[in-house]
């Protein structure tokens, strides 16, 4: 019943402090009082004051500071009135309420962090008849409002023994409020101030308690303040049902469960507090493309942790797979670029050589392109390290664009990384294939699965067997996973897999693999890469765009073949590193750089020559093999 005071009508509430009528025959001296026509004006948030009621207030504001003080000097009479809207920091006078209520600043006290802090009791209702003045406060003429008085009316009586006997009540069934509110209430005889305290103290909104102190007809005020403490009544009532109904659950078995049960108890009333996350998600679900079956479990799904408690063990795992349910790109599909020209432009520009390769991409596209709709193939590139079957996968998505996701199978020996763990044990979690395609947001990325012929195999599966329905075309539209529990289509997924050695794949897996055999670059083609590819990288990478300088091809040739012994680059791509490290010395020590690099500077960077090929140009001895 009682509300919490806002002493400083600002934000901070206080715990509660009871409203103690100084005399509630001070009402009725109002009456044969004489008040002043003109009075300063107190706005006030959140607080309506009643007439012969006692309340603190912290003044805070410049305006109303100023005119406590000079009400204070004076006859210590000053108009309060609410305002209509409590967020208002500097009310105007459209901002304030029309009837207010005179009051007598009884004390006033200065606060030590500057603030005044002032206890004022309401004298006698009154309507503003016009603001005289805005600065430095409001200043109004004012009409009092009389009290139509009531003598002899039984139902008037009647009320009034029913406001108190519904004040106890609420008190009763408020265990924060203090017993002696109901001594307070019983020894209140004037009908008019218990009315008032009653009303000043009803945990109502600002408007109904504005709207008690305009009613002028004592009796109508009373029936208006009884329909809202029936209102408090009910509320309090329910408040103590849900407390008791929890009280009765309690048994010496269920004594550790206590706080639980309460919160379980709050819950049926009022239905729970994870209401929030479950319709969020069933708003994220609303705009969802997804199958028949995916819409069902999610269903199911939701009702399930709509019943549950956050707090129980079960909750995480519900609301984890059906976050995964949302997440994944059901039907979501990026669209594929058919330009052949542009197409094969990209290849070429990222990769040299490889014309095997950038063929098969080119017969894809151009069969996708007149059938609208086909499997994907699944494309093995296989040869030795360094020769670029990774970053030629992230070039084919560039040049059909679609998104690109890397799954590294590299000592792989566990079958739940591809198919998933199922979501009953603890810390299960969705299979690689699953977490990249959520990861990605497409249905129809270009996923490499990095050096498929390095997959283990113990006691806890083989995951080369897991494989073979990923990479199965015939299969993989119904890939099925243990933690998501639903099969999922991966027959639009172009999956690129990358080998070093064909021998160490399984013969199953192996048959499901359209591969691609890579042989390693002739010395013209490393010549070609350095100068388009690698060179300018090592460059950019060493600050040596501003310093200019040239390496001839026989330069190149030289690095290659006197320093490098390999299929691939990256021995190359070491060695012209070191070359341009040596550079940027020079350029720091000496300020420029040589316009070209010869072979001897080649020679004083990298030392001397590591291999040579003056062994295969020799006249060599019958039955002696040079390998």
């Amino acid at each position: 019943m009682f509300k919490n005071l806002d002493l400083n009508n600002q934000e901070d509430e206080m715990e509660f402090m009871p409203i103690i009528p100084l005399n509630d025959e001070d009402d009725a001296d109002a009456d044969g009082a004489t008040f002043p026509g003109e009075l300063p004006i107190l706005p006030l948030r959140n607080t309506v004051l009643f007439p012969g009621v006692v309340i603190p207030i912290t003044v805070g504001r410049d305006k109303s500071i100023k005119a406590v003080n000079d009400a204070y000097k004076t006859d210590k009479l000053i108009g309060v009135v609410a305002q209509k809207d409590s967020s208002i920091e500097e009310p105007t006078v459209s901002d304030l309420e029309d009837v207010g209520t005179v009051a007598k600043v009884v004390k006033l006290i200065k606060m030590p962090d500057g603030g005044t802090t002032i206890i004022i009791q309401g004298r006698k209702r009154f309507k503003i008849d016009e603001i005289t003045a805005e600065d430095p406060y409001f200043k109004a003429t004012i009409k009092l409002l009389e009290e139509e008085s009531i003598k002899g009316d039984n139902d008037f009586d009647a009320l009034v023994g029913s406001i108190k006997d519904l004040a106890s009540q609420i008190i009763n069934l408020s265990p924060n409020l203090p017993s002696e509110a109901a001594i307070i209430l019983k020894n209140i005889e004037n009908p008019s101030f218990l009315i008032h305290f009653v009303s000043s103290n009803l945990n109502s909104d600002l408007k109904q308690k504005q709207q008690l102190l305009e009613i002028s007809n004592l009796k109508a005020r009373a029936e208006l303040l009884m329909s809202l403490m029936h209102t408090e009544l009910q509320y309090a009532e329910l408040k103590n049902k849900v407390t008791n109904k929890t009280r009765a659950e309690l048994d010496k078995q269920q004594r550790e469960y206590f706080l639980q049960q309460q919160m379980k108890a709050i819950k049926d009333e009022l239905g729970g507090d994870n209401v929030a996350e479950v319709k969020e998600m069933q708003k994220r679900a609303e705009n969802k493309k997804w199958p028949a079956a995916a819409k069902d479990m999610f269903n199911k799904g939701a009702e399930k942790l709509e019943r549950m408690h956050p707090s129980t063990p079960d909750y995480s795992v519900v609301y984890n797979h059906l976050d995964l349910l949302l997440d994944l790109p059901w039907e979501e599909y990026t669209q594929d670029q058919y330009d052949l020209k542009k197409a094969k432009k990209v290849l070429d520009q990222d990769h040299y050589g490889m014309a095997k390769i950038k063929e098969r991409i080119l017969e894809y596209l151009a069969v996708l392109k007149l059938k609208g709709d086909m499997k994907s193939p699944i494309l093995c590139f296989l040869g030795p390290p360094g020769i670029g079957k990774t970053s030629l996968g992230k070039s084919i998505a560039a040049a059909i664009n679609r998104k690109y996701v890397r799954v590294s199978l590299g000592g792989l020996h566990d079958e739940s990384e591809i198919r998933g763990h199922r979501k009953t044990y603890i810390g299960a979690m969705p299979g690689r294939i699953i977490q990249s395609v959520r990861k990605i947001k497409s249905s129809n990325p270009v996923m490499i699965l990095d050096e498929i012929d390095k997959v283990g195999s113990d006691h806890r599966g083989d995951p080369s067997s897991a494989l073979l329905e990923v990479l199965d075309p015939e299969q993989n539209n119904t890939f099925y996973d243990n933690y998501l529990e639903l099969e999922y289509d991966l027959s639009k997924v172009l999956f690129i897999a990358t080998a070093n050695n064909i021998s160490n794949i399984q013969p199953a897996l192996r048959d499901r693999l359209e591969i691609i055999d890579l042989s390693g670059y002739a010395v013209e083609e490393k010549i070609e890469i350095a100068k388009r590819h690698l060179i300018p990288k090592q460059v950019d990478m060493h600050g040596l765009k501003a310093n200019p300088f040239k390496m001839s091809d026989a330069v190149i040739e030289k690095v290659i073949s006197d320093y490098t012994r390999e299929s691939g680059v990256r021995e190359l791509d070491r060695q012209l590193a070191s070359i341009m490290r040596y550079q940027a010395k020079e350029v720091v020590l000496k300020g420029k750089l040589k316009a070209t690099i010869t072979n001897n500077d080649i020679e004083k960077i990298l030392g001397k020559p590591r291999y040579s090929n003056e062994i295969y140009k020799m006249a060599n001895m019958p039955g002696v093999a040079v390998g």
